[in-house]
């Protein structure tokens, strides 16, 4: 079965955080005195640009909510508490179940074979990833913003354990320049090395494998069932029925089995490293 979506007036205020946030910021302005060109020379933002967050059209920056938290004597650090909130409007409606479910699970599995998993990429890699799919440049910031909160997960008290397994390719796929996709690797080696996250990579001699069907994550929850999230081309799928997940977890166990053992695939992300700064 797939996790049921609730639907939502997005335009009503109390469904929309996005639509929340435009108009406590408007009422705030107008209750200041302030002209929308105003707000934005403070917010380096045009007076378009605040007009259309005022009306829950675009998304705010983490800049923009802190300059309205300065600007705003009575704020409390209010539009700086829902930014968080806001920004996971940016996900399209079917993926935000996910984020949120990600964000208090127990475990997170991940297999890719592409690309570095999201809760890894860098924000130079992250973005080159986003442009590929011909995104507008506000669109892909939107969304670059989003991802990186969503990495907060990995910083909370206590973090979940984090599984990647990476296939051979993703080492192979140079995306954006030589300097960002080196970064990139570097980060995955920095993760790899704290206690809650383990990186292996299936090598191209294992041939076929269970990941060849594309790549998906496991959430493990402390409370209620554990769910897995299919990538497809249009939009992904948030699955939970219990013979999909047992399924799943199957077909990770298989992987791991046929990955690298951890030092060993950690061995192979710095050689790929060392031949890219040469």
């Amino acid at each position: 079965m797939t996790v049921e979506i609730e639907n939502t007036d997005l335009d009503d205020p109390a469904a929309s955080p996005l639509k929340h946030f435009g108009q406590e910021v408007k009422l705030e302005r107008e209750l200041l005195g302030l002209s929308r060109a105003e707000l934005g020379k403070k917010a380096s933002s045009s007076y378009s640009l605040v007009a259309k967050i005022e009306a829950g059209e675009r998304m705010p920056s983490l800049h923009f909510a802190q300059t309205c938290d300065r600007t705003f004597p009575h704020s409390n650090g209010r539009f700086g508490r829902l930014w968080p909130l806001v920004i996971k409007h940016a996900y399209p409606s079917w993926f935000r179940p996910f984020v949120a479910m990600e964000a208090v699970a127990a475990a997170i599995r991940s297999f890719q074979v592409q690309v570095v998993p999201g809760l890894l990429q860098t924000p130079d890699y992250a973005r080159e990833v986003l442009m590929a799919g011909r995104l507008g440049a506000q669109r892909v910031e939107e969304l670059l913003a989003a991802r990186l909160e969503r990495q907060r997960v990995l910083e909370r008290e206590n973090p979940p354990d984090l599984w990647v397994v990476l296939d051979q390719n993703v080492l192979r796929r140079r995306i954006g320049t030589p300097k960002v996709f080196a970064a990139q690797l570097a980060k995955v080696l920095e993760a790899a090395e704290t206690p809650s996250t383990l990186v292996q990579v299936v090598p191209d001699d294992s041939g076929a494998h269970s990941g060849l069907a594309g790549p998906f994550a496991v959430l493990t929850m402390e409370e209620g069932p554990d769910v897995v999230y299919v990538d497809s081309y249009a939009q992904g799928q948030i699955l939970a029925d219990p013979t999909i997940v047992k399924d799943a977890m199957r077909a990770y166990d298989l992987l791991q089995a046929e990955a690298l053992p951890p030092r060993a695939s950690l061995e192979l992300i710095h050689t790929t490293l060392k031949e890219l700064k040469q």
